[in-house]
């Protein structure tokens, strides 16, 4: 008797558990469905458990039956844009979704720049106001946490409990760059709601955001495919820290610079005569050392004056990509991690002796770029007490190669490092789908600067596997990478134009857009602090392309050349209103070569809607470059005020 009241009881308690309906979280309060369609709405119930949806917007009801594993899936037709209204699902007891808005719905992704907030580390333009003023009640906000996973998801992780109403407590820490976009949408295709599902990653690469069966059709990434396939559960933390001390241990065992712990490359005595020089800050792979990732030591050589001997110092580093320890004679007095970290050492008054003092940084980078970059203000030796008596430290340090990760074995992965291919596709696009969307924005491409060429094919690939899985071929705009870096006094080759290039080909794909920021990026930030001008471009490519708008939506496009004698005249689409240069100056940014690939500055000036170059330095022109730089001097604009894209009409770096 006792064991059928048990078996009853569970029974009961399992019944009420998985009689509940459950839905995904991109189904909230608040949330924003696509307009005049057949928006799809999923969700878990007991098997065979009878589901009846009604919304408030008309008077049908969907009537359905819970599959055998419990899931259902059912469309409701949505109405022109408007709202608030509720939809109730029930299976006999009832959950309603309130404040709904029925209008348009965007995908906003990619790295660091669609991810930066408006305030926090990124601190945007006019960021106190414009969180003030972010009173939008129809604009509503879905984050998604970061996650990653070797399999595809049904479900995303959502910690802010869902969607969110745009108002001054909820926009603070959004992607600036959408809030951006979906501002201008709002404000100028008559006040439609618009929700926004900002899932994003800093520091991310594109290979990263696509399925496995579509990235598998590349050659380059088809064996990591494979492999991630084979892994049908995360690795956990434990067995990923096994295989990380052992790496580290081969890592640490690879420095010169130490042994046993002991820093040799620190010490005062060391005879650094045949070590090489570096001026820094900067970039290490912008400075000589290109791909390298590994360890670098960095010593400087200074005279301590006698004012301050026996005080206190400040030595700043400004910022160092990824990870230092900084001696001074020969002494630890600092170390961090972090890229964005603002590096503020003390040195103890005991060790300040006047004389001769060596400064050392070991500097590690495992990925991307590395070195001691920041801004030459912030690299200084200085009495802590007193701001005025401070030694400059931007100067021609030594600098010595100590490891080489690609003699390495590879570095394990972390569990959740989303840099492997498919994995953010898996954790946080994946389960959006089928969710109905007007369209996706998108900001990444610094993560893939370096394999530029690929991306002229991983990039469209991505956007086409996305429409696939969502067997749509929704609009898709884009933001091509902003200047970034050193001037630089001549012409060169660059990675980042490089990458330009692909993004602009990628327009070859239909109902793509992108938005040209060669004009509002920052040398010494990567994360260029005007993201309403990148947003605000965006925008106007939705209006124009999605929208119906007659507006110019584009800068300058190249669009062919012609050789005439000693000159070349480049003409462009998307002269909207004619060409011109900002402020009325003469055209900056154009270079010239000839059979002997050799480019030089070109004089160029405006005829119409072309660009006529020439140079005296080359009488028999082949080739004409704009822009060609990561950070180039241009000026090239339209009548309606868009810069035009970087370009080139050779093909000799490849």
């Amino acid at each position: 008797m006792k064991k059928t009241s048990l078996l009853f009881l569970l029974s009961f308690i399992s019944v009420s558990v998985f009689s509940k309906i459950e839905l995904p979280v991109i189904f909230t309060d608040n949330m924003v469905l696509q307009q005049q369609t057949n928006v799809p709405i999923w969700g878990k119930a007991s098997p065979g458990k009878k589901i009846e949806i009604v919304s408030s917007w008309d008077a049908q009801k969907y009537t359905l039956i819970a599959n055998a594993d419990g899931t259902w899936k059912t469309q409701l037709k949505t109405p022109v844009a408007g709202g608030p209204y509720t939809i109730s699902i029930s299976d006999g007891k009832k959950i309603e979704l309130k404040n709904v808005m029925i209008g348009e719905v965007w995908i906003c992704s990619g790295q660091s720049n669609m991810e930066m907030p408006l305030a926090g580390w990124g601190k945007v333009l006019n960021y106190e106001q414009e969180i003030k003023s972010a009173d939008f009640p129809n604009i509503r906000l879905l984050q998604v946490d970061k996650a990653t996973n070797t399999q595809p998801q049904s479900d995303l992780k959502v910690s802010s409990g869902g969607w969110q109403v745009c108002s001054p407590a909820s926009i603070a820490e959004f992607s600036s760059t959408a809030y951006f976009f979906g501002r201008n949408l709002y404000q100028n295709i008559g006040n439609v709601p618009i929700g926004l599902i900002n899932t994003s990653w800093g520091g991310t690469i594109a290979e990263a955001w696509t399925s496995a069966g579509s990235l598998e059709n590349m050659p380059d990434f088809r064996n990591a495919v494979q492999e991630m396939k084979k892994q049908e559960n995360q690795e956990s933390e434990s067995q990923f820290q096994q295989k990380y001390q052992l790496w580290q241990e081969q890592f640490n065992a690879a420095d010169s610079g130490l042994n046993n712990q002991v820093p040799l490359w620190a010490d005062t005595q060391l005879n650094d005569a045949d070590w090489q020089v570096m001026k820094l800050p900067g970039l290490w792979e912008d400075l000589g050392l290109k791909n390298l990732d590994g360890i670098v030591w960095f010593r400087y050589t200074l005279d301590i004056p006698a004012e301050m001997e026996g005080k206190d110092l400040e030595l700043r580093l400004g910022m160092i990509d990824d990870e230092d320890i900084a001696y001074f004679n020969g002494k630890q007095v600092g170390a961090t991690s972090g890229y964005n970290q603002d590096r503020k050492y003390m040195i103890p008054a005991n060790l300040v002796k006047k004389g001769k003092a060596v400064i050392a940084v070991r500097v590690i980078d495992t990925g991307g770029g590395g070195g001691i970059y920041g801004e030459v203000k912030d690299l200084y030796l200085a009495v802590k007490s007193e701001g005025t008596s401070r030694i400059s430290l931007t100067a021609n340090w030594k600098y010595k190669i100590s490891v080489d990760m690609a003699k390495l074995s590879p570095m394990p992965s972390r569990p959740n490092n989303p840099n492997r291919p498919t994995v953010l596709y898996n954790a946080m696009i994946n389960p959006i789908i089928p969710y109905a969307i007007k369209g996706a924005i998108w900001y990444q491409g610094e993560s893939n600067a370096d394999r530029a060429y690929q991306y002229r094919e991983l990039f469209p690939l991505m956007i086409r596997d996305w429409r696939k899985q969502w067997n749509c071929s929704f609009p898709f705009y884009f933001v091509q990478l902003a200047n970034f870096m050193d001037v630089e006094p001549e012409p060169q080759e660059s990675d980042w134009a490089e990458l330009r290039e692909a993004q602009l080909q990628t327009l070859h794909l239909e109902n793509t857009g992108m938005a040209v920021t060669i004009d509002i990026g920052d040398a010494k930030d990567i994360h260029p602090k005007d993201k309403q001008g990148v947003g605000n471009r965006l925008a106007l490519a939705a209006r124009a392309k999605t929208y119906g708008q007659n507006i110019a939506y584009s800068g300058p496009i190249y669009k062919s050349y012609t050789i005439e004698d000693y000159q070349i005249r480049i003409n462009f689409d998307h002269t909207n209103g004619g060409l011109k240069t900002k402020d009325d100056q003469p055209l900056q940014g154009f270079a010239i070569a000839g059979p002997d690939h050799v480019f030089y500055w070109a004089e160029a000036v405006i005829d119409g809607d072309n660009v006529v170059v020439r140079s005296p330095n080359v009488p028999f022109p082949v080739a004409v470059r704009y822009a060609w730089a990561n950070n180039p001097v241009c000026n090239l604009y339209n009548g309606a005020g868009l810069p035009a894209s970087p370009f080139r009409t050779d093909d000799f770096g490849k």
